[in-house]
Order: C-alpha cells, then sequence, then structure tokens
C-alpha cells in the first residue's frame, strides 16, 4: 500500500472514488492512461520505466496480500486445504 500522506490522498482521491471501472478492459485501460500520463509527464527513460514498472509490481504484490491471501484463508476454512 502506498501509504502517503493524508493531504496528498485528499488530493488524488477525488479524481478518482468516483469512478469505477466496469470490466477487466476498463479496468486495464484506466491503468495504461494513468501510465502514460506518467511517462509523458516525467519523460521516457529506463529510470521513469523501472519506477512504472516497480509501482504496478508493488500495487500486485499489496492486492494480493491485503486481499486475495485472506479471501483464500478463508475459503481454505470452508473447503479445506488442497
Amino acid at each position: 500500500m502506498p501509504y502517503i500522506k493524508q493531504k496528498r490522498r485528499g488530493q488524488i482521491s477525488p479524481a478518482v472514488v468516483n469512478f469505477c471501472p466496469e470490466n477487466a478492459g476498463d479496468l486495464n485501460y484506466v491503468i495504461t492512461v494513468m501510465i502514460d500520463n506518467y511517462i509523458r509527464n516525467y519523460g521516457e527513460n529506463y529510470a521513469n520505466y523501472n519506477e512504472m514498472i516497480g509501482a504496478l509490481e508493488c500495487c500486485k504484490l499489496e492486492y494480493y496480500r491485503r486481499g486475495i491471501s485472506p479471501y483464500e484463508d478463508e475459503k481454505i476454512k470452508e473447503n479445506g486445504d488442497v
């Protein structure tokens, strides 16, 4: 989870909180547009591409840790382990 200051969250949240993609294609599009904007704003170079890939990877891992892993633990309790 990107633990950014509350003030910064307040600046970012209004732009994204009220939008909910309807499907995986919409979600992919929104993420891609955000990445394109980041690269366009900060420049096309290895460091920025590396930062972008790192942010995506950390987001994936954090979502797995906080969302998917607890869900899987509950399903193991309900249905038994493999």
